[in-house]
């Protein structure tokens, strides 16, 4: 009998957590001799949503519809539920709830996270980070009867569920003109956690009087013409202060498709990828550009660690690191704790890893297909879509009735 499931999620959202929703849908589809499936998207921030069409938008279209007539009617009957969003958002809403998250970037999740987390009946998380800081964060709570405080954690089971996106056929961008034949490629949101101005600004000290160049796939918060307008006059004052640098800076801004990001990746004058970011909850751009080969400038902290290294090898170029706290502007009360800590990249050490690529890049290209081939047979498509249907249908509770959403 198949089982009926209600996803609520940034489905339709460009966002990390968008990737991760697709993901999850397209895992479920492959499938749909197990579930009736049923989408309800949220916005996520002031994220877009994906404008490319397919036969799977059509198919999301559809479903998204179906469930809309289906709860104005108040005919919704699930079995499970799948939530896609951070854990503050949380709810119980079917005999079987799942929550699907990021995870956290620290060392250490809100403990409202707990809270939330152990009204659930499992908890799935995109890497081992996640998992193990989930796993290993403690609260305070008071007992309302005793007033004695006590320490509480996590008891919903934790299961760790890769991701990834469909890969596309390259598709050049239009206008894209590279002056160098040696680039660097960051694709990133500009944000305190992301390590944005350290990433470009000791670039470009370490380049400044050299043919070499780097591309930002950037944004602040959408793919808006006003976000164009802010993002490259928040470039330009950074860049103001190297006036007489022969290293390029490009920005590219806006929607690019599946395929020109592929383009992107494989490009023969785009030789590395970096990332300094203080955190990532997976890293699917790294990830995306791994499995094109491209070599990687990364720290070996968080979540791309379950697809930067392998049988104990670093398969990347490894910039050293310091775990400290969080700056005060980036506490975010209820998911980026004052009292966490992540990663801080050392200037010198990232400098020096930027030299070491151009100079021994054939070295560090060998190693990226090396990689390529390994993270192609452990993240195929086939297994990463078995095995989060597997963690759908392993249940750590009993399944009770049927309920109307």
């Amino acid at each position: 009998m198949k089982k009926r499931i209600f996803v609520r999620g940034p489905v339709l959202s460009q966002s990390g957590y968008g990737e991760q929703a697709r993901f999850a849908l397209r895992a479920l589809r492959s499938r749909e001799d197990l579930f009736d499936i049923y989408v309800q998207p949220i916005a996520w921030g002031q994220t877009g949503w994906v404008w490319e069409q397919s036969e799977f938008r059509e198919w999301m279209d559809e479903r998204i519809l179906l469930t809309q007539v289906a709860m104005k009617k108040n005919q919704l009957t699930a079995d499970i539920s799948l939530q896609i969003t951070i854990p503050n958002e949380f709810q119980r809403l079917c005999p079987i709830n799942i929550g699907y998250t990021a995870g956290i970037e620290t060392t250490k999740v809100a403990p409202v996270w707990l809270q939330k987390g152990n009204d659930m009946d499992k908890i799935l998380v995109v890497s081992e980070h996640a998992k193990q800081t989930y796993a290993s964060t403690t609260a305070q709570a008071q007992n309302q009867q005793t007033n004695e405080t006590v320490l509480y954690k996590m008891h919903t089971p934790i299961t760790v569920v890769h991701e990834t996106t469909p890969r596309a056929s390259s598709e050049p961008i239009p206008g894209l003109e590279l002056d160098y034949d040696f680039n660097f490629l960051c694709i990133s949101q500009i944000s305190t956690r992301k390590n944005f101005e350290n990433t470009i600004r000791w670039w470009v000290e370490e380049f400044v009087d050299q043919e070499v160049g780097l591309i930002l796939k950037a944004s602040m918060v959408s793919n808006s013409h006003m976000d164009m307008g802010y993002t490259d006059q928040w470039l330009q004052s950074i860049l103001s202060k190297y006036k007489n640098r022969k290293c390029k800076v490009y920005l590219l801004h806006g929607d690019l498709s599946s395929g020109q990001m592929t383009w992107l990746y494989s490009h023969d004058k785009v030789k590395s990828m970096v990332n300094i970011a203080h955190g990532e909850g997976f890293g699917l751009p790294m990830f995306e550009a791994a499995r094109e080969a491209l070599p990687i400038v990364t720290i070996g902290w968080s979540g791309q660690v379950d697809f930067l290294v392998h049988d104990g090898k670093e398969m990347f170029s490894a910039v050293e690191y310091t775990i400290q706290p969080v700056q005060k502007h980036a506490v975010w009360k209820g998911v980026i704790e004052k009292n966490s800590m992540w990663a801080y990249a050392e200037q010198g050490s990232y400098k020096m890893k930027l030299r070491d690529m151009r100079k021994n890049w054939e070295k560090h290209k060998e190693v990226a297909l090396q990689l390529q081939s390994i993270n192609s047979e452990r993240f195929s498509d086939d297994k990463l879509y078995a095995g989060f249907v597997d963690a759908i249908l392993s249940q750590s509770k009993d399944e009770e009735e049927m309920i109307v959403i």
